[in-house]
């Protein structure tokens, strides 16, 4: 038996098909490194449009995780899908350093400032603190294919930038947002601080839920408000329902709805007013039996009605709210100025005192009758007690509901009215110019828009001081008896500024006022409070001003949906407070042009599990991303990112990572092919012109060119998963499933040199030259790896080159166009339907045994005819005949095909050696025994110009 194997062009490729990227991609990042790629990258990028999107700053607080991981993945596709567009696109990352996280996480390593250590040595923990963990991630980070400027971050706490931070406020009282006022705020009470919208979040608890009788000072002057009204007997009261009776102490007042209509009811004894829609309500809460109604009236009628405190001897009086609703309680609301907001709007309104019993550390104050001392977490059974000595407790139950808690303790919050630093929204119009600069940014997906307008026009105040040590201090200087900034604030901020410059935040705190102020140093007092952790990120867009690498605005931001509330918001109410002239309200100059620090806001949700729940230690859900790294590598962590729609819930599991890794394999393999077969492939001097490829060939470049403009523009609309989607389907359906089947036997059988292998090779050379390029925002390690393994002259990194321009597109003119290739294809899987069917049925082994007649309508035996003998190795069969439908036998069989009917039969024929083929011919050589006489053409110079479809 003669070995015709040294006769075949077998594939061979070094490129390995076992991936083994956990041990494969540091070499890569080595390379990376050593190339100093991203140098590399602007300075190629010179002179090109800049594409520049923003880095949120990662908070420098312990390992990332999943949803960190995904989030800086999606940046690091952003950037390098611009970079392969042409851009010149800086990816420059940053990290957040001050704030309480850090704070707590040192205190328990060296304890409270003050305490065991000075404050000094503890801020300066907490700066090491973050340094050592910002080290941390930025390894993790590079370590996931992240190619940015990780040389040259920037730091919330570097000196400049903290010095930056000072002249960003100076910069928003100058244009007149800052005020101080003595508001309720969101008060954690274990961090001791005042929290800002961004650092809270709801979960359920449970609560007291009590029904508090107010009672009417003056009968006279309350039934004279009636119009018709019958006197009942008893004391009449007006009801309030709480779920926070640790706020009695501090009533002012009880608020009705103006427009609401209130029945009198009488009832065992005493008479009650309940707004008239919660009556049926009330009737079963208080097991009311034999109640009869006295009287009607709105609400607007019973204004400054006096009313009896249920434990304090004063009176309070009836004022009108229209936050008082009827989804729950009596339609009457207890009203305590110093712990809610709407209550303390009514106090404004209506001159009520802002009352504030409760201390920064949650106790009441030594002046609280009753309640002295006492910790309002303890304070409700107290307070109940004290309602029932008095006979003010109507009814008393417990409530499941939604609670704001400190996002860091997930402990639950309380209202309390200090005296605080805010960022007016209303002061200077900051509102509106903040909801006219949302209407002039892209919101990607588009509900984000309404997303964040709906928070910034119902936002309170912005809090920016914190009673905290480890922050950027409100450098400001304050009159001590009329508690009034410096008229000279603004120099001596500039002049604070240039000393932190040098020295740091520190420099703040060993300033001797004296040496700014002079002999006015006696008459003010340093601020100690240091800013809100939101407003250090926020003004990050000063550090895109300062830099010439970046841009203001920045082309894109990038976060979870959770930055609506906070970095989103934080940047756009900063940056339109420096910028925007307060006239912009009514300059309609101004009016178009955007003082957004962004143009364009794309939003990811949060990562979950398979079954949709929060990843947390408790469940057993946790996947860590160093896990995933470490067993499938970062490439396949990078597919799974691109493969989901972030725009909802991201899930996660290690059953959907083991799919992932089965479509990395996919790719990986077709890739692979593709290089095995550009074996002996020199592009300089193998390339066949378009002109005189062969007609299949040009088929699949151009399929190749139709894939790219779709891949490109799902790239383009940051629609990672549709790339994902056309990649796989492109690998594994048009090439795998169709064309790269089919060359198969034209590859290894046909002459090294031939037209016709050498035409398939250009076509692969061009695909693999588009698809490698394709892969490199996602799968960079892998494009990095297939790149070196491309035959011919080029760029040292796959990540220095641009979307590929040299694929040539099939005229529609053209016999054998794209709509004459997919009728093929139609044809071909009808084929393998039959002959699988035929296999399943034990009458075939493969095609190649296969006999095909296809019996035509006059259209498709016209396109079919085209092909002639080559139809066989389309189909992958031993022969196939094209018939006039007519002559069609009773047994063929019917497809989903138009005017094609079929019949497959096993031939009788000899298997050729060389090439699988069952030919009448084989044998009929005795120079070539066992190989049929197209193998014996091919392995002489008889098969250089064979034609070829």
């Amino acid at each position: 038996m003669t070995d015709y194997k040294q006769t075949l062009n077998l594939p061979q490729t070094e490129f390995p098909m076992k991936a083994n990227l956990a041990q494969r991609e540091p070499s890569i990042l080595k390379k990376w490194q050593e190339m100093s790629i991203y140098t590399q990258l602007r300075s190629q990028g010179k002179g090109k449009d800049k594409f520049v999107l923003h880095m949120g700053p990662p908070y420098a607080n312990g390992h990332i995780h999943l949803g960190t991981a995904t989030n800086n993945i999606l940046k690091d596709m952003v950037a390098k899908t611009a970079t392969m567009s042409g851009y010149d696109a800086p990816l420059v990352p940053g990290w957040d350093c001050h704030g309480l996280p850090i704070e707590l996480n040192v205190e328990k390593k060296v304890g409270k400032p003050g305490v065991k250590i000075s404050a000094t040595e503890f801020r300066q923990a907490c700066r090491d603190y973050a340094a050592e963990f910002i080290n941390i991630q930025r390894e993790e980070f590079k370590r996931l294919g992240i190619i940015a400027d990780w040389d040259h971050p920037y730091f919330t706490m570097d000196f400049h930038y903290e010095a930056n931070i000072v002249r960003s406020l100076a910069k928003i009282i100058q244009m007149g947002h800052l005020q101080k006022g003595y508001k309720p705020v969101h008060w954690c009470l274990d961090c001791a601080s005042a929290l800002a919208e961004a650092e809270v979040e709801y979960i359920e608890k449970i609560s007291p839920a009590l029904d508090v009788r107010f009672k009417v000072v003056d009968k006279v002057d309350f039934f004279q408000r009636f119009t018709t009204v019958r006197q009942g007997s008893g004391d009449i009261s007006i009801p309030i329902w709480t779920t926070t009776p640790w706020t009695l102490p501090a009533n002012q007042a009880v608020a009705l709805n103006p427009g609401l209509e209130y029945v009198l009811v009488q009832w065992a004894g005493e008479q009650l007013l309940i707004a008239e829609a919660l009556l049926s309500a009330v009737v079963v809460r208080y097991k009311m039996e034999d109640y009869q109604i006295l009287g009607q009236i709105t609400g607007d009628k019973l204004l400054n009605v006096q009313l009896k405190h249920p434990f304090y001897p004063r009176n309070v009086p009836v004022v009108l709210g229209d936050h008082v609703t009827v989804e729950a309680g009596t339609g009457a609301v207890h009203t305590a100025p110093a712990h809610g907001v709407d209550d303390f709007l009514m106090g404004k309104q209506y001159h009520l005192m802002l009352d504030n019993p409760v201390g920064d550390d949650g106790c009441y104050t030594a002046s609280t009758p009753l309640f002295a001392g006492l910790h309002v977490n303890k304070a409700n059974e107290k307070i109940i007690a004290e309602l029932q000595a008095h006979g003010n407790l109507l009814h008393s139950d417990t409530i499941r509901h939604s609670f704001p808690h400190c996002w860091r303790h997930k402990t639950p919050l309380i209202f309390r009215a200090t005296p605080q630093w805010f960022v007016s929204m209303e002061k200077q119009g900051l509102r509106q110019m903040a909801l006219a600069a949302i209407n002039q940014v892209e919101w990607i997906p588009d509900w984000g828009k309404n997303r964040i307008a709906t928070m910034v026009a119902n936002r309170p105040d912005w809090c920016i001081s914190r009673q905290r040590t480890w922050g950027v201090p409100l450098a400001l200087f304050i009159h001590k008896d009329t508690g009034e900034l410096h008229p000279e604030t603004l120099a001596l901020m500039e002049q604070v500024a240039l000393l932190i410059e040098k020295q740091g935040i520190e420099a703040w705190y060993q300033l001797d006022a004296s040496t700014l102020l002079g002999k006015e140093a006696a008459d003010y007092q340093k601020c100690l409070d240091i800013l809100d952790v939101w407003f250090d990120s926020g003004v990050s867009h000063h550090f895109l001003k300062a830099r010439a690498d970046l841009a203001f605005p920045a082309d894109l931001v990038l976060e979870g949906s959770d930055q609506h509330r906070g970095w989103f918001q934080s940047l756009l109410l900063t940056s339109v407070a420096m910028y925007a002239p307060v006239a912009a309200t009514v300059n309609e100059k101004v009016q178009t042009t955007t003082y957004a620090p962004y143009k364009a806001v794309l939003t990811h949700g949060y990562v979950v599990d398979g079954q949709g729940r929060k990843m947390s230690k408790s469940l057993g859900n946790v996947i860590a991303p160093e896990e995933v790294i470490q067993t499938l590598g970062a490439d396949v962590l990078r597919l799974w990112v691109a493969s989901i729609d972030y725009r909802s819930e991201i899930n996660a599991s290690k059953e959907i990572l083991a799919r992932t890794t089965e479509t990395y394999r996919r790719i990986r393999n077709t890739a692979r092919f593709l290089l095995a077969n550009l074996a002996g492939f020199d592009p300089v001097t193998d390339l066949v012109a378009t002109k005189d490829m062969l007609a299949l060939d040009r088929w699949a470049v151009n399929k190749t060119r139709m894939i790219q403009e779709e891949i490109l523009a799902a790239y383009q609309s940051y629609q990672f998963h549709v790339v994902a989607q056309k990649l796989h389907h492109f690998c594994v359906v048009d090439m795998g499933g169709f064309y790269l089947d089919i060359i198969k036997d034209r590859q290894y059988t046909m002459a090294a040199n031939s037209r016709g292998r050498r035409s398939a090779q250009t076509a692969i050379y061009h695909i693999i030259h588009a698809l490698v390029r394709w892969l490199a925002p996602i799968l960079s390690f892998t494009a990095e790896e297939i790149w070196q393994f491309i035959p011919g002259k080029k760029v040292e990194s796959v990540m220095l080159t641009t979307w590929y321009d040299a694929l040539s597109t099939l005229s529609d003119q053209e016999e054998m166009n794209s709509a004459f290739w997919e009728k093929i294809w139609a044809v071909r899987d009808a084929v393998n339907k039959e002959i699988e069917n035929q296999r399943n049925a034990g009458k075939l082994g493969s095609g190649l045994e296969a006999e095909v007649s296809l019996y035509c309508g006059p259209h498709l035996k016209l396109q079919l005819d085209r092909l002639q003998d080559e139809l066989r190795f389309v189909l992958i069969t031993s022969a196939a005949t094209v018939i006039a439908e007519h002559a069609g036998p009773i047994d063929t069989v019917t497809t989903e095909v138009a005017g094609l009917a079929l019949k497959v039969v096993q031939t009788a024929h000899a298997k050729c050696e060389r090439c699988w083929h069952r030919r009448a011919d084989v044998n009929a050589d005795p120079q070539y025994p066992g190989i049929c006489g197209r193998c014996i053409e091919n392995i002489t110079s008889a098969g250089e110009e064979r034609k070829y479809a």
